[in-house]
């Protein structure tokens, strides 16, 4: 007994030095620890053992019978505590059982062989059940973890989307100020010009003051809802990539002549450095990039200079925008790539952009897979950088190409718009620009319109160009099929949309149609017109003569 208090005592104190382990220390130790509470383990069995040796006498029964049940209740009592590790369970058993089975296979009498038995089928149940606990015990720790894996990545989930709702109400409550400010003052200037008109001619001055600042403000709506569609795009993943080998030599040059004349207004040196790399992205994302990042480092630079380069490191060149201007101070580098986010205007100057540069070059980057970087120093300037992959080949000059001047512009057009006064100046302009025109407020409306033009002659239709959202419920895909049905051939379609939202992104561009968001200006649209209407002028001709025929 005082030697079982002892093990028991050495058990205890064992186990309070492995709770002062740290959880790193278990871990790490776990075997070692395991096989120490083992050998205590087999050592208080075995003097459990030893009492089914020494107490067993043939010639008191009872007594017999009193060790074979204690041995029996330790035994099948141990399975619960030690089948956390197998061996410990079968070597303590093993240690209880086999002197009390020895002292059995001696005796001599039928009641010895009883008990040898009985011993002998207790420890195979005993064992059964053991390893049937230490698989419950480890499916419960396994799903025990799993719980706790999900809780935290539940945790994790919820936290991200909170802090989306967050960002997103943020985002929306700045989009919409900074959209009803230019509004607003476009009510104004209009109101005013009313006003000029009641009280008589309007002096031609005013009235080119007036258009010139209604211009300005309606050129800022424009590029605020541009640089939105932009960042919608980019989030509903419509943004197609085409990648293909870039000279950086001809985009360092066209960004030199391009911005020369901002650096010579402001009394900024202006240096790029070129190079003859050509690395592997899409030209036109990667120009987007840049342009928001040199337009930033101008913005931001009053005096000094603003440097345009690149490095070389291995398979990867990081381009360079260097600039002597204001800096960012550390704790707010992060965040500058937020969308609306403005450092150093915190009077909303239209002048000193929208805050949506930044964000806009962090998806584009994302979505290319390039790398951008920032390192400034708050008073002293800033250096931002994309890094891209090395083109593996240089493509060969190309000699002759597409001369968009070449493009038509005496072309049949359907428009379909279910707005009477956008349906009417869409039509408008496109009559003074030379094309023949068949106008609708639904696809079956422009047919007609094209049906009573064929009566008269020749009617051409070399486009469409429709809405996306019409009345009853059509889309503009839909109102493209129905005209291609009716025409009985595929025609080209240009569809407008002033829907940014992410599903209607992806639906329209699933469908292959060229999606235009508005407002869309005059230049714009004739410039997507005759994109279109040069691409394939062989076969623009033979769908002309299969409608004169």
């Amino acid at each position: 007994m005082a030697t079982l208090y002892l093990l028991t005592f050495a058990r205890i104190l064992l186990d309070w030095k492995y709770r002062r382990q740290t959880q790193d220390e278990r871990s790490r130790d776990w075997r070692r620890w395991a096989w120490r509470f083992t050998l205590l383990s087999w050592a208080s069995s075995a003097l459990w053992g030893a009492l089914g040796w020494f107490a067993f006498l043939p010639d008191e029964p009872q007594t017999l019978a009193f060790i074979c049940i204690v041995m029996t209740g330790i035994a099948s009592g141990a399975v619960p505590s030690l089948s956390a590790f197998p061996l410990a369970y079968a070597g303590s058993l093993l240690a209880i059982l086999l002197p009390f089975a020895i002292r059995c296979f001696m005796g001599d009498g039928p009641i010895y062989d009883t008990y040898l038995a009985f011993t002998i089928c207790l420890f195979g149940v005993d064992l059964y059940y053991s390893r049937v606990t230490h698989r419950t015990l480890a499916e419960t720790v396994r799903l025990r973890f799993e719980n706790l894996s999900l809780i935290g990545s539940l945790e994790e989930q919820r936290d991200r989307a909170q802090g989306a709702d967050r960002a997103k109400s943020r985002f929306l409550a700045a989009a919409s100020h900074d959209l009803r400010q230019p509004i607003h003052a476009l009510g104004l200037f209009i109101s005013t010009l009313g006003a000029l008109g009641r009280n008589g001619d309007v002096p031609a001055k005013s009235a080119r003051d007036l258009a010139d600042r209604a211009r300005s403000v309606i050129g800022n709506l424009s590029g605020l809802l541009d640089a939105l569609l932009d960042i919608s795009k980019l989030d509903a993943g419509v943004v197609t990539v085409a990648r293909e080998p870039v000279g950086l030599r001809r985009l360092f040059s066209d960004l030199r002549a391009e911005y020369a004349g901002i650096a010579g207004g402001q009394g900024v040196d202006w240096r790029v450095v070129m190079t003859d790399v050509w690395v592997d992205t899409d030209p036109m994302m990667l120009k987007r990039i840049l342009d928001n990042l040199i337009s930033n480092a101008f913005r931001y630079t009053r005096t000094g200079t603003v440097l345009l380069g690149c490095r070389r490191h291995g398979a990867a060149v990081e381009i360079q925008v260097w600039d002597t201007g204001l800096g960012i101070p550390a704790a707010a580098q992060d965040a500058i790539f937020e969308e609306f986010v403005q450092l150093a205007n915190s009077a909303r100057d239209r002048a000193q952009g929208l805050g949506l540069g930044l964000a806009i070059v962090r998806r584009t980057a994302a979505l290319l897979g390039h790398r951008v970087k920032v390192v400034s120093k708050e008073g002293r300037g800033s250096m931002f950088s994309v890094t891209l992959p090395v083109a593996a080949s240089i493509p060969r000059p190309q000699s002759d190409r597409a001369d968009p001047a070449t493009a038509t512009q005496h072309g049949g057009i359907i428009v379909i718009d279910d707005e009477r006064d956008a349906l009417d100046a869409t039509a408008l302009l496109l009559r003074t620009l030379g094309y023949r025109v068949y106008a609708g407020r639904s696809a079956a409306a422009a047919c007609h319109e094209h049906r009573r033009a064929s009566s008269r002659g020749e009617a051409p239709v070399d486009l469409i160009l429709t809405d996306y959202r019409l009345e009853n419920g059509q889309t503009g895909i839909g109102a493209v099929r129905d005209v291609n049905r009716y025409l009985g051939r595929d025609v080209p379609a240009l569809i407008l949309s002033g829907d940014t939202s992410a599903a209607r992104l992806r639906e329209a561009s699933a469908s292959g149609y060229r999606l235009l968001h508005k407002p869309l200006d005059a230049a714009r649209l004739r410039d997507e017109i005759e994109a279109v209407l040069v691409a394939k002028p062989d076969d623009r001709a033979r769908e002309r003569s299969a409608a004169i025929r």
